[in-house]
């Protein structure tokens, strides 16, 4: 490189200065001939001082490289010119240019220092990293610099480290922003083979015992297909047996190594001749792939190829690890732990899909809302444990039914909702449904007993019953209450008057608590007369409730709801203590001790409280325990265990206990025979033929005697008839109640009876 007079002319002419300082070195002497021979003998003493020092004669472009210099990048002594041209044939020609344009700034200005960092390239391909640092001889105070002398230190190692670090942050923080899984993998795999010349990288993911590709940016494509799908094992290349064995695997020649003896066709054909490779584990330890390096020439690893195996299957683990935490995060919000089912949050992705398809294609399908029957009665009697098993074994069952057009999720509980896409009409709609409520109802063991399941089923159609998810799944929900309300254990479409049903109960729903808060309910009242006397010896205290809006609700309507909705607690408090406090007042107005009937949720049976509530009321009312009787149906009063307590601790305190609607339940003899009754109430049903059936008054007067054996007092409901009066008398009776005496009446009316009842009897 040579310079202008005018460049030259322009150099400042100062004293000399030391080399790490800013002005050229002048070696002082009497004369121009005694400084040259003077600045020779300096620059030979710095050559022969120190291997890595370099030299540049400005004017002739001659260069020095030490004998070390050259060795460092390959060559022999005699291999590499000594000119500044072969300097520029072992950079690029950017860094080259970068180089030039410093070193005349630095020549030119005379300030500052030199210092440069380039990459020069080895004799075997590679780029080796120096830093270069100078400083400028002169041959007098007054003549431009000649030389450009420093050193040359190889940094290598530094910039491979901190590229290393650079490099692995940028991975780690794709990684961590969610960057896709061949992205990453790319990226590791290019960070490694950039530090060895001639490395290629590959990541395999282990799916059970199956090899999976995961990525290799510079191996042929012909070989990833190859290897993927393999299933690893103790000779299975050096992936295979790595992962199967949890250790790292060096193979020096693929060619030859007996684990390699199955698979090398696949790896000889594209030039790979040694492989490495790293089980990549999670932060548990649990192998989840491998990382393999590969070359093509036998070799094993140098320390820093180990190291980097190493590195690059952490780094990887790392990945991994992210894949699999977010499948099964996917998983846990997608997928029902406990039957396998699709969740609701992927039921609702689903079947808004299903919709969108189904619109653009103008096709029909249909929505099978199922709930079990009585499901649970399991969960309180023998235990979630075992209600959870249950579950399993009816998602087995509905699998078994489950065709590749259908679709099961699990809502919840003992909730499943079922798309089938061919069900386009009310015929195959039926078939389907049936089906699955008949592979329900196959009997299983619960608890070594054998048990029969039964469901219900709501079906609704798209598009005509809902044209998006939330009022499809809302139909099919109507359309389930319908099974349930005609008697479970079957299937139900939804029609438009269901909604009208469903948006009702809802209202019921919100204004029930409203209503038992404010205490904004009342009682009717419905006298119970003895018919050897004719005399009213007790009411039975029955719920009503008037809503402004909603009218005259049901009963049966209301207590359901309270029962459904967590309520019925505070109901029943409100009405026996209502009931209660009212019983007593009439005893206080002169009307006679009263005996008050209560209907009681079965609910109650399992809860804590309901002791103490009854003990809280007797306290607070006055009433005495003997004047309180608490009416169940027969399912409360069978042989559950459970509720054997309960009655037990009712009668220590002194109330009166019966069966209501006695007869038309199942296994009544045995409630009888295992618990201390006071009473039992012979259903309307019975009363409704009594006078013209003679099976009937069989039936009735059998009760009765039975009753009486057993030292129960027997009430007939429902009597609205003198004929139904002689009857009963006939056969024993001992209570009536009906229309032929009153309707359920408020107290007003009750007490106006009452002091009827003083001039003459009811009957």
């Amino acid at each position: 490189m040579k310079f202008s007079t005018s460049s030259k002319e322009s150099v400042d002419q100062t004293h000399a200065q030391l080399p790490s300082q800013e002005q050229p070195i002048l070696m002082q002497a009497d004369c121009p001939e005694q400084l040259m021979q003077n600045n020779t003998q300096f620059i030979r003493a710095m050559r022969n001082a120190n291997p890595e020092v370099w030299d540049w004669n400005i004017d002739t472009d001659e260069v020095y490289f030490s004998p070390q210099w050259k060795a460092m990048l390959g060559y022999q002594e005699e291999e590499l010119e000594n000119h500044l041209s072969t300097l520029e044939s072992l950079t690029s020609s950017q860094e080259w240019a970068a180089l030039v344009e410093k070193a005349e700034q630095y020549i030119t200005n005379r300030s500052g220092c030199f210092e440069v960092e380039l990459r020069l390239r080895h004799r075997q391909g590679h780029f080796v990293w120096v830093r270069g640092s100078a400083f400028t001889l002169s041959n007098s105070a007054h003549s431009p610099p000649c030389h450009l002398m420093g050193f040359l230190v190889d940094i290598t190692a530094q910039k491979k480290a901190e590229s290393l670090n650079t490099w692995t942050a940028k991975i780690l923080e794709m990684i961590a922003k969610g960057a896709s899984t061949v992205s990453v993998y790319t990226e590791i795999a290019l960070m490694y083979e950039s530090r060895h010349q001639g490395l290629r990288c590959s990541m395999l993911e282990l799916d059970g015992d199956t090899l999976l590709h995961g990525g290799a940016p510079s191996l042929p494509k012909a070989y990833c297909d190859a290897v993927h799908g393999l299933k690893n094992g103790p000779n299975i290349g050096s992936c295979g047996t790595s992962t199967y064995t949890g250790l790292r695997v060096l193979v020096e020649d693929i060619n030859l190594d007996p684990k390699w003896a199955d698979i090398k066709h696949v790896a000889l054909p594209f030039g790979m001749r040694s492989c490495w490779s790293e089980p990549i584990k999670s932060s548990t330890g649990k192998v989840l792939g491998a990382f393999g390096m590969y070359y093509n020439h036998p070799a094993l690893p140098t320390q820093e190829e180990s190291d980097d195996l190493t590195s690059a299957a952490m780094l990887a683990g790392i990945l991994m690890d992210r894949d699999h935490n977010q499948k099964r995060i996917q998983e846990l919000a997608f997928k029902d732990p406990l039957t396998g089912f699709a969740s609701r949050a992927s039921l609702y992705i689903d079947l808004e899909a299903f919709i969108s398809h189904s619109a653009a294609n103008n096709q029909r399908f249909s929505l099978l809302y199922l709930d079990l029957d009585n499901f649970k009665d399991i969960n309180d009697s023998l235990g979630h444990d075992i209600g959870d098993l249950h579950l399993q074994t009816i998602a087995t069952q509905l699998e078994s039914v489950c065709l590749s057009s259908h679709f099961i999720a699990r809502l919840g509980g003992d909730e499943f909702c079922i798309v089938a896409k061919e069900a386009s009409d009310t015929v195959l709609a039926s078939e389907i449904a049936t089906r699955y409520l008949n592979a329900v109802s196959t009997p299983c063991y619960l608890s070594g007993r054998k048990h029969t399941q039964t469901s219900s089923i709501g079906i609704a159609f798209y598009p005509q019953d809902g044209t998006d998810s939330q009022s499809l799944l809302k139909a099919a929900d109507t359309a389930l209450y319908t099974a349930k309300d005609h008697g479970k254990n079957q299937y139900a479409f939804y029609s438009k008057a269901l909604t009208k049903q469903a948006e009702y109960r809802l209202k019921v729903e919100q204004y029930l608590r409203e209503a038992i808060e404010n205490q904004s309910l009342s009682l009717a009242y419905q006298p119970q007369i003895d018919l050897r006397t004719g005399l009213c010896v007790g009411v039975e205290a029955l719920s009503r409730w008037y809503h402004p809006e909603l009218g005259q609700v049901s009963p049966i309507d209301f207590i359901s709801t309270a029962e459904r909705i967590g309520m019925i607690q505070p109901l029943t408090e409100l009405v026996l203590k209502t009931a209660c406090t009212q019983a007593v007042n009439w005893q206080l107005q002169g009307l006679g001790s009263m005996r008050v009937a209560i209907n009681i949720s079965p609910n109650h049976f399992l809860d804590p409280d309901f002791i103490p509530l009854i003990k809280r009321v007797i306290t607070d009312t006055g009433i005495q325990a003997s004047n309180l009787e608490l009416e169940v149906i027969e399912t409360v009063a069978q042989t559950e265990h459970k509720n054997l307590p309960v009655f037990a601790e009712l009668k220590e305190l002194g109330v009166l206990l019966a069966i209501d609607d006695f007869g038309t339940g199942y296994s009544s003899f045995a409630s009888l025979k295992h618990l201390s009754l006071d009473c039992i109430k012979i259903d309307k049903y019975f009363m409704d033929d009594l006078l013209t059936d003679n099976k009937t008054q069989l039936l009735v007067g059998s009760m009765i005697e039975m009753a009486h054996n057993l030292g129960c007092s027997v009430i007939a409901e429902g009597i609205e008839t003198l004929g139904q009066v002689e009857i009963l008398k006939r056969l024993g009776c001992d209570i009536v109640q009906g229309y032929l005496f009153s309707e359920p009446s408020c107290h007003e009316g009750i007490t106006a009876l009452l002091s009827n009842e003083c001039d003459h009897d009811l009957i």
